[in-house]
């Protein structure tokens, strides 16, 4: 009986071919939304995903600010950040960030949490496109549309067996 050779292909940089996809985030889950957008930039779900090679797709994400967060998570969980100076600790909840001047950054700093922590992670945290709303300036990439709430029940807000959801 002849002996199968097997081999781990290794992608190379120049070999990358990388997708547009565009989400739209309209009563999503923020959690799980992040999840599959952090797996989507990685290239996890490519066959061929090499752990330190850029592989993974270009993720446009529309509607930000209509993301939701279930239970009491949009009053309990808080944003810190430190001004520099003494006593300059700030916060704010996730709510007043949806409802603030920048929505979008609730829904990156969810991705770059769950994205490796590097140079690589930050070449891969510039393949996401955020947008409060529903227009975007990629449409000549003409990115292809990603069903997040058909993957999952849990992934649309109140798709669950008794969720309580808050709209954020």
């Amino acid at each position: 009986m002849p002996q199968l050779q097997t081999q781990t292909r290794s992608l190379k940089p120049a070999e990358v071919q990388k997708a547009w996809v565009v989400v739209d985030a309209e009563g999503l889950v923020l959690g799980r939304l992040a999840t599959i957008i952090a797996n989507r930039l990685r290239g996890k779900h490519k066959p061929q995903f090499t752990p330190h090679v850029d592989c993974g797709d270009h993720v446009v994400v529309v509607n930000a600010r209509k993301v939701k967060v279930t239970g009491q998570k949009a009053e309990q969980s808080i944003f810190y950040w430190h001004t520099g100076y003494p006593g300059g600790i700030k916060q704010r909840t996730v709510r007043e960030r949806l409802e603030g001047k920048h929505p979008e950054r609730v829904i990156e700093k969810a991705v770059e949490r769950m994205i490796t922590r590097g140079p690589l992670g930050r070449l891969q945290m510039k393949s996401l496109h955020v947008y409060a709303g529903p227009e975007h300036p990629h449409a000549g990439q003409q990115p292809a549309p990603l069903d997040v709430a058909g993957m999952n029940r849990k992934n649309v807000a109140g798709g669950g067996a008794a969720q309580k959801v808050v709209s954020a």
